[in-house]
């Protein structure tokens, strides 16, 4: 029996370093969803912030529906933190949403008020 376990454990070893760089960084984007993050992104317009998300999981980086490219926006889905409070309140809705990789100044964290 322990025999197979070390057999199996190799196995999977090799298995995951004949694998790219891009199929390891999915997989660990994998565990991540399922381990769950808390992380918020926020949109400035100059020296302003003007938007905040809220509780997302990833941000994703769009691909090309032919072909290999990645386009050049990522997207995915938060609640709009109206009040810029860190929560998700009332009347808060889960969006989706695009940020330009080019033209929007972003910056996404990990969520500073919540308790680990």
């Amino acid at each position: 029996m322990k025999k197979l376990l070390v057999i199996c454990t190799l196995a999977v070893a090799i298995l995951f370093t004949a694998c790219t760089q891009e199929t390891q960084n999915k997989m660990g984007r994998s565990i991540q969803n399922w381990t769950g993050t808390d992380g918020v992104l926020d949109i400035y317009m100059g020296e302003k912030l003007v938007q905040r998300y809220v509780k997302i999981d990833k941000l994703s980086t769009a691909e090309a529906t032919q072909g290999t490219a990645s386009r050049n926006y990522r997207y995915g889905y938060g609640y709009l933190d109206l009040n810029f409070n860190y929560k998700v309140d009332e009347g808060e809705k889960k969006l989706y949403f695009e940020i330009s990789d080019y033209a929007t100044p972003y910056i996404f964290y990990e969520n500073p008020g919540v308790a680990k």
